[in-house]
């Protein structure tokens, strides 16, 4: 389908839903599956996408920040739980208990902000502690004895979750993710002796689900880039890949331009690219600021009538220049892909990710927010 807007992604809520349906059958019904939609859900909307897995009996919901969780709150999520895993800051604690948030507590000072944000509420707080278990990033590294002093001077906060978060997950020549591991685990056993057993402990996301390592999954596990339909491929001997996702966001561009240049002709700023010959080439309504990035240009690809085709010169503010010699099929008006598939050629996160030196997460998260989003 085509959509009046100079530049657009349609967003598949089935898709999106065929994703969360594969996550929950690979993890099985003794695992709950927290729906990640920070970074508006990877670009893909998250008031939307939350309404998709809410409709599909998620429990969890899964946020960077607490303006993120309010944001679902106000756009109508209610009755599902949203972890906050950047944790709060002091001025965010009344919005945390007044929007029934759920924070990931990364230090011992911050058990004690929850503990007094319970009593000047007065109500229960929920919240899941963080342990840094050597990603070295946010997260405890006091031990357990430390862990368990400070959980005896809060007893109003309420210990819901243990979790942790590995560094590199996909990576099979190396041991970290195994260290990683071990190291929470001798955490949750030495605060099991001392009594404390929260109902939940998490560890693994997409990767970690996608190539099955089970050991890490627990009570809950945390899908954010597999619900858009990715899973970054691994390094080193790695088993089989579990995961049946297909992306759902496809990218599009309308041509504001078609035109005829002869042999020689310098096109865009710098004039770094010099037309070889005579050529045909359109003038794409999305640019840098819509989140095609800057060094994809002479280097990157669109797909123009059902055809891979190079971008043209240095990618401006708000237009690219393509290459249209191969048809005369498409005018002022037309759809090109800059993500997605047409016919048999596609150009997805990861392929365009490669050629900008960056990752696909960089690529979906990057479509900036005035590129209409549109639900099909």
């Amino acid at each position: 389908m085509s959509s009046p807007y100079r530049s657009y992604v349609l967003v598949s809520r089935e898709q999106i839903a065929r994703n969360y349906r594969s996550v929950r059958a690979v993890v099985g019904t003794g695992v709950e599956v927290a729906g990640v939609v920070k970074a508006d859900a990877y670009g893909h909307g998250a008031l939307e996408v939350a309404r998709v897995l809410a409709g599909e009996g998620a429990r969890w919901l899964a946020v960077s920040s607490v303006e993120e969780g309010v944001a679902l709150r106000r756009g109508g999520i209610e009755g599902i739980r949203i972890l906050v895993m950047g944790g709060f800051l002091p001025y965010e604690g009344e919005a945390v208990a007044e929007y029934d948030l759920t924070p990931a507590v990364h230090s011992l000072d911050q058990i004690a902000q929850v503990e007094r944000l319970a009593r000047a509420s007065q109500r229960s707080v929920g919240y899941h502690l963080k342990i840094d278990s050597g990603m070295g990033r946010l997260g405890t590294r006091a031990s357990a004895e430390e862990i368990l002093a400070a959980l005896g001077q809060a007893p109003d906060a309420r210990l819901e979750g243990l979790m942790t978060h590995f560094a590199s997950a996909a990576d099979y020549t190396r041991q970290q993710t195994e260290e990683q591991l071990a190291y929470f685990e001798r955490i949750c056993a030495r605060l099991a002796q001392g009594g404390v057993e929260p109902r939940y402990r998490h560890t693994s996301s997409t990767i970690a689900v996608g190539y099955g390592r089970r050991e890490g999954w627990y009570q809950l596990v945390r899908a954010g880039h597999a619900l858009y339909g990715y899973v970054s491929p691994a390094r080193g001997d790695a088993p089989p890949q579990l995961l049946d996702v297909k992306p759902a966001l496809t990218w599009k561009a309308k041509l504001l331009a078609v035109k005829e240049v002869p042999e020689g002709t310098l096109i865009g700023y710098g004039g770094t690219f010099r037309a070889p010959r005579a050529m045909r080439i359109g003038v794409l309504g999305a640019g840098y600021a819509d989140g095609i990035f800057h060094r994809l240009s002479n280097r990157g690809k669109v797909i123009a009538d059902g055809q891979i085709t190079p971008i043209l010169g240095t990618i401006s503010m708000d237009l690219t220049t393509i290459d249209l010699s191969h048809t005369t099929a498409l005018g002022e008006g037309d759809d090109v892909t800059l993500l997605g598939a047409e016919g048999e050629a596609s150009l997805y996160a990861p392929e365009i990710a490669r050629v900008a030196g960056t990752i696909s997460y960089n690529i979906l998260c990057s479509i900036s927010a005035r590129v209409k989003r549109v639900y099909v």
